[in-house]
């Protein structure tokens, strides 16, 4: 990681005084308790990924569950499928935090995508005062003119035999005419009562603390923790028509009807067929 040169600042096309800096501060002040989840709290200027560092030091031995990684900007961030993504400066929160759930199965790692989309949906209603819903597996969907807008992403990595990384980006206060694509969305789009990325923070990270301790408490049950409800009272992919694009140029069309105990999407075809669906593209096709 190399943090930006303050000297930089003032000439930088993404110095904007709109956008005040995160206070790590007050960030570590809030959230880094004795006998809670979050045990260290960073702050960067400017890093490629944090979910690439974060990754390297847990592998390092210098970072361990309860790890919180943010940056001000990153410049080589990833989605899903390694799709590129940048933002400019401090117009989002863009972190990784670890986690070894070590008390949950592997095979029902697959919900942790899920378990963050509704820890961020959740959080960010709350502070931000913004509908928000999820788009399976990992998008989070705000709603500006009418339109439904991507303003967030997950990516979930692995990081040794029993570690985890998760990563969230989420679109604060960009502008239209900052849009990477006319299917971006922001908070400050959808009309945000808070876009103060602190508290907006504070508040997906205790959300976060707190699904993942109900999560990891029933053992990685779905049903038992309340999960698998709650994601599907808050997915806008349920009870649409969708195309899933999957691995080896193969599409699926269906009515999704249902998220699976596995954390899969459940379509159901012309054909008559259940199809579950673990991985891969979902377009809507139909609105909600």
């Amino acid at each position: 990681m190399t943090p930006r040169d303050d000297s930089d600042a003032h000439d930088s096309r993404w110095s904007d005084l709109d956008r005040p800096p995160l206070n790590v501060t007050a960030l570590r002040r809030g959230l880094v308790r004795e006998g809670r989840l979050w045990q260290q709290v960073d702050v960067v200027q400017r890093t490629g990924s944090t979910n690439s560092d974060l990754v390297a030091r847990a592998a390092e031995g210098t970072a361990d569950e309860g790890a919180v990684l943010v940056a001000e900007e990153q410049t080589a961030a990833r989605g899903r499928l390694e799709r590129q993504w940048t933002a400019p400066a401090r117009s989002g929160l863009f972190f990784s935090v670890l986690l070894r759930p070590a008390e949950v199965p592997v095979t029902r790692w697959g919900w942790l995508p899920l378990l963050t989309g509704v820890a961020v949906a959740t959080g960010l209603s709350r502070a931000a005062g913004v509908d928000t819903s999820l788009k399976w597996p990992n998008d989070l969907l705000v709603t500006v003119g009418g339109e439904e807008r991507k303003a967030g992403g997950i990516l979930v990595e692995r990081a040794g035999a029993d570690g985890v990384v998760i990563g969230v980006g989420i679109n604060v206060t960009l502008r239209t005419e900052e849009l990477p694509v006319p299917q971006a969305g922001s908070l400050a789009l959808a009309g945000a009562v808070s876009t103060d990325r602190d508290p907006l923070l504070r508040a997906v990270l205790r959300s976060l603390e707190d699904w993942y301790g109900r999560w990891r408490t029933a053992g990685g049950d779905p049903a038992a923790s309340g999960l698998q409800e709650t994601y599907a009272a808050g997915c806008a992919t349920l009870g649409r028509t969708v195309r899933a694009e999957l691995p080896g140029d193969r599409a699926i069309v269906g009515e999704a009807v249902a998220v699976d105990g596995d954390g899969r999407l459940v379509l159901a075809t012309e054909a008559g067929v259940q199809e579950p669906v673990g991985a891969g593209d979902i377009v809507h096709l139909r609105p909600a």
